[in-house]
C-alpha cells in the first residue's frame, strides 16, 4: 500500500453486502462525513439482526472513483431532488 492510501471500514446491511458479493452492485452511496480517495481500501463489514450485530463477513474493495455532491450544487433544483430523490446508475 502506498504512503497516502488508507483503509476505511464501514458497516453494510446484508442485502447490499450480497449484491456486492454477487458482482451486481459496483458502487457505494455514503454520506460524505469521512475522507476517502481513489486507491484507498474500503472494508465493508456486514451487520444484521435486532439488535444489529456484526455477522463476521467482510468485503475489501479498492476505491476506483469518488464523486462528492452537495444537494444545493446539483444540476436540478433542490425541491425536485427532495421530491423525486436521486438514483445512481452503474454502467460497464
Amino acid at each position: 500500500m502506498g504512503l497516502n492510501m488508507s483503509i476505511i471500514t464501514k458497516k453494510i446491511q446484508p442485502k447490499y453486502f450480497e449484491a456486492i458479493l454477487a458482482g451486481k452492485k459496483t458502487y457505494e452511496l455514503r454520506l460524505s462525513d469521512f475522507e476517502i480517495n481513489e486507491g484507498d481500501t474500503l472494508v465493508l463489514e456486514e451487520w444484521d439482526g435486532e439488535p444489529r450485530v456484526f455477522t463476521g463477513r467482510k468485503l475489501e474493495k479498492t476505491v476506483t472513483h469518488v464523486g462528492k455532491f452537495k444537494i444545493d450544487e446539483l444540476f436540478w433544483p433542490v425541491e425536485e431532488v427532495m421530491e423525486k430523490g436521486l438514483q445512481i446508475i452503474s454502467i460497464e
